[in-house]
């Protein structure tokens, strides 16, 4: 009876570990009725290549407006508690990614404040625009749950591709 009961233990501890980053997902009448491509995870993504990018304009975590500009853009959708969302922040951090003048880097925290925003850019020493997005109002128009998200636009503020940063070698997918 014990072994069973390890065996279940580890079972929902291994589940819980795998969706750990994509809690609080809506229900279905609080998401988008717009088209939603849907993953083997339940995870709905509300916007795809080709679409523009629905915000121009962002307020970040020192009150500072940041525009979207005319170079091509990466978009971060995350979480600070996330274990994904910490190893992409640090991928980016370690990659060319970080020193490209021609991209745009910007991070929304899902569920984050400015304070928690603010500790973890000392934290992980980032440069880029963090925005915080206490109550999903950005993240649920583009996703209903999984962190960490990647979306990345052009000149133009179109989307090139959506990519769900679970996988440890997400980054390699990241190209215009």
């Amino acid at each position: 009876m014990k072994p069973l009961l390890s065996h279940i233990a580890a079972l929902c501890l291994t589940s819980f570990a795998l969706t750990a980053c994509s809690n609080n997902a809506h229900t279905p009448e609080q998401m988008p009725a717009a088209t939603a491509t849907t993953n083997d995870k339940g995870y709905q993504t509300y916007i795809h290549a080709g679409e523009h990018f629905k915000q121009n304009t962002f307020t970040d975590i020192d009150n500072q407006e940041v525009k979207l500009g005319d170079n091509k853009k990466l978009v971060i959708l995350f979480a600070t508690w996330c274990s994904d969302s910490q190893r992409v922040i640090k991928q980016i951090q370690a990659s060319p990614l970080i020193n490209d003048t021609q991209l745009q880097i910007i991070a929304i925290g899902r569920e984050e404040t400015t304070q928690s925003l603010t500790q973890f850019a000392q934290d992980y020493n980032l440069e880029f625009s963090l925005i915080a997005d206490p109550e999903r109002a950005i993240y649920s128009q583009y996703a209903n749950k999984g962190i960490p998200r990647l979306i990345l636009l052009d000149e133009h503020n179109k989307v090139i591709k959506t990519l769900i940063g679970e996988d440890p070698n997400t980054l390699q997918q990241v190209v215009w």
